[in-house]
């Protein structure tokens, strides 16, 4: 049985109230659509460990604004096996960071997240996914102003894309935002890794100013509210 990331007091809020609801019913679309792959090897970041998963193994690519958030934030919670920052959405390939924010590449900052759907679904996801952003801000996240920290939802198969648009349809419906959300709903057509000194920013450049003024204090509040389901 899945269980809801929110605890009871979590749950106890209007925000928690209608995740909890809306997570119960759409647990139902998940059993339609069960992806597998075959085998694959993927390195464990925190211990620098090659494990072989099997195929319970999923991948989930969101566009959540600054994609140093995105990463601190998700690659802690239990069953997430690594969150690699990169590039989607846009038509140039290969792009760079500096492209990237000039806004001309069509691509937005995401995460690619590859987790282990026998511990966390991908429902579950897609709570910590509206919990961490603001998903009614077009084309930005705060003071990050541009189509590459638009709020998006990259799909891999017809299941994420069902339990996407009914969470979305779901949400809006019961204005949990006073906005409408205006999250991007597409398919993954291209992942773009980025360059490595993106790579666990926050954990490796905690002093800096962004850092401190952006990504710690939405890194605290996710985990004070997903504490139960952190590693």
């Amino acid at each position: 049985m899945v269980i809801s990331i929110f605890d009871k007091k979590q749950r106890n809020t209007k925000f928690g109230k209608v995740l909890t609801s809306t997570f119960f019913s759409l647990m139902c679309f998940s059993l339609f659509a069960c992806n597998t792959k075959k085998n694959v090897i993927l390195e464990d970041k925190k211990t620098a460990n090659t494990v072989i998963m099997g195929d319970s193994i999923k991948e989930a690519t969101f566009g959540a604004g600054c994609f140093w958030c995105v990463e601190a934030c998700f690659q802690d919670l239990k069953g997430v096996i690594s969150v690699q920052s990169g590039y989607s959405g846009g038509q140039k390939e290969n792009p760079t960071y500096e492209a990237v924010c000039s806004g001309l590449t069509g691509h937005a900052e995401v995460a690619r997240i590859v987790y282990d759907e026998a511990v966390i679904s991908f429902e579950e996801l897609l709570e910590a996914f509206w919990f961490v952003h603001d998903p009614t801000q077009l084309n930005r996240q705060g003071n990050d102003i541009g189509t590459q920290y638009r709020s998006a939802i990259f799909y891999h198969d017809e299941n994420q894309k069902a339990l996407s648009e009914k969470y979305k349809a779901k949400l809006d419906g019961e204005k949990v935002w006073e906005k409408p959300i205006v999250t991007e709903i597409s398919p993954l057509v291209n992942f773009y890794p980025a360059e490595k000194y993106h790579d666990d920013y926050f954990a490796r450049n905690p002093e800096n100013s962004y850092c401190q003024a952006v990504v710690r204090p939405k890194v605290d509040k996710f985990r004070k509210v997903f504490g139960s389901k952190l590693k």
